[in-house]
């Protein structure tokens, strides 16, 4: 036990120095967070719980690290129980100085990739328990390649096709199925985020059809786990064997994983039904009390705000325009970002200019350069910056059929902040904003477009208007947060879709006295 005390601290004090020697942008890029010791320690202690007593253990690894699993495991089950443990890593960066640390114990370290390794054929040669914290890589850091190679391998190995956006970390989990022995046990530390994207519909797939999900774990995103990492994490734990009929899955959620702050069984009859899992253990009980009623599609087209593909360029003050010589009608007012803007009533001039200290413009033209040059020289000579330092070639701009013509986004009454934190002046982490101007907004906001019978509605009643936003300020942040999704740190963020099923039964209240507004009392599909 001394000996395997002494090489934790040694394998800490590694972790400290290799990770020191690397940029943060180079451990993004392999996707390397380190698990904190006492978190391995949790994962490991109800893993090994849940293969039977006395078991002989033949442990792996398939993002290795310097073995915060695999050390946690020597100090929790005797010599004797761990029968074999093999590990990879793809980086030699951590793989060299793991395997010289690890070297004296039966560990079996490969510096290679995982998804690029044959799984055993014969199941004696398989592992039971299967402990990993994978690479935490988003797919538009994977070259095509990659992808084509991960979707191959996985439908070789498991016959099953992921969802080309996923993240690295779900192609390693399902991979690990075919290097598991019947009845092994997983423990998976992944981004929690897999429950609510549509990406993650497959992975869910997976877990449900292929696996016997045993429990998920999802920390509070306010307690973070990882200091180098803006993630929400989760804990899966699986059986490896087919499920048999309707069976429950414990879902828990903050404080430890050993020592959770709820916890619920949950069928997984319902859990097929259940679209955003993060919203577990709670949801089946607020769609309990939620029952049939109104959402905001009912009412609203909501769609993100315009992106520019370069603020600092596209969005100029009042003086710059003048200082530029931008034409005034190739201007737009556009609202600040969301921390710039102070209230959440937005009145405006005569010619429906924002009221506000800072007035911003968005530069968008639809004239071929050529005409803008004869006529308008000094706009032209303000577009050449932009040219020369290679504005014009970013994405977004070098895909317009003219780099500097922006996507039609025309004002809405209704704005919601597409992402935010709960404050000292508001626990909820979303705003909604009545726009009285004719400014746009920029893809921090989602814009809510009243369908024509509220349209009409308001058409007909001005006051209408106000009353319809103080009926969305009384969604609580419960509601949006259910529907929207969660990161560390606490960030939410709600994308169009989610914030169209968020229920408006205050909104139609609001419209019921003005005649028919086209609601329908479903509950939203």
């Amino acid at each position: 036990m001394r000996n395997t005390m002494d090489r934790e601290e040694m394998r800490l004090k590694l972790q400290m120095d290799l990770d020191a020697a690397k940029t943060q942008a180079e451990r993004n890029r392999l996707g390397q967070f380190a698990t904190p010791p006492s978190l391995a320690d949790e994962i490991v202690q109800t893993a090994v719980t849940l293969l039977p007593k006395r078991s002989k253990i033949h442990f792996l690894d398939p993002g290795f690290g310097t073995g915060a699993f695999y050390s946690s495991l020597l100090r929790q089950v005797s010599p004797t129980r761990l029968q074999t443990a093999r590990g990879f890593e793809i980086d030699p960066h951590y793989g060299d100085r793991a395997k010289s640390l690890w070297g004296p114990t039966a560990l079996n370290l490969d510096l290679s990739d995982f998804t690029k390794a044959t799984p055993p054929t014969h199941d004696t040669d398989k592992f039971n328990l299967v402990i990993c914290n994978p690479p935490y890589v988003r797919h538009h850091h994977l070259t095509p390649s990659q992808k084509q190679h991960l979707r191959l391998v996985l439908n070789k190995h498991c016959t099953f096709d992921m969802n080309g956006l996923s993240g690295l970390y779900c192609y390693f989990l399902a991979l690990s199925k075919a290097w598991m022995s019947p009845d092994g046990v997983a423990a998976w530390l992944i981004p929690s985020e897999f429950m609510d994207v549509n990406y993650g519909l497959k992975l869910k797939q997976f877990l449900l059809d292929r696996l016997t999900l045993l429990r998920i774990h999802r920390f509070d995103p306010a307690e973070i786990q990882f200091d180098d990492a803006l993630v929400s994490s989760a804990v899966l734990f699986f059986r490896n064997a087919i499920p048999r009929g309707s069976a429950t899955v414990q879902f828990s959620y903050g404080g430890t994983v050993l020592e959770p702050k709820t916890s619920d069984l949950i069928s997984t009859t319902h859990l097929r039904d259940i679209a955003k899992w993060s919203a577990l253990p709670a949801t089946i009980r607020l769609e309990a009390e939620r029952g049939d009623g109104a959402r905001l599609a009912d009412f609203f087209t909501i769609k993100r705000g315009l992106a520019t593909g370069c603020n600092s360029f596209f969005v100029l003050t009042k003086e710059d325009a003048a200082k530029h010589a931008i034409p005034p009608q190739f201007l737009t007012p556009i609202l600040p970002s969301p921390r710039d803007l102070h209230a959440d009533e937005i009145e405006a001039d005569r010619n429906g200019i924002p009221n506000l200290a800072k007035k911003l413009f968005l530069i968008s033209c639809g004239l071929p350069e050529s005409e803008i040059k004869a006529k308008y020289p000094a706009f032209y000579r303000y577009l050449e910056t932009g040219k020369s330092a290679g504005v014009s070639r970013r994405y977004l701009c070098a895909h317009r059929d003219l780099w500097y013509c922006q996507e039609k986004r025309p004002s809405s009454p209704f704005l919601c902040t597409y992402m935010g934190r709960p404050s000292s002046k508001s626990v909820a982490p979303f705003r909604f904003i009545l726009n009285h101007s004719r400014a746009t907004a920029a893809n921090v906001y989602l814009m809510l477009y009243p369908k024509p019978a509220v349209a009409d509605a308001i058409e007909r009643n001005p006051d209408a208007t106000k009353r319809i936003w103080q009926a969305l300020r009384t969604i609580t942040g419960a509601m949006m947060t259910d529907e929207g999704r969660i990161y560390g740190g606490g960030l939410h963020k709600i994308e169009p879709k989610e914030l169209a099923r968020v229920s408006a039964q205050a909104v139609a209240d609001v419209l019921l006295p003005y005649g028919n507004t086209g609601q329908r009392q479903t509950v939203f599909a």
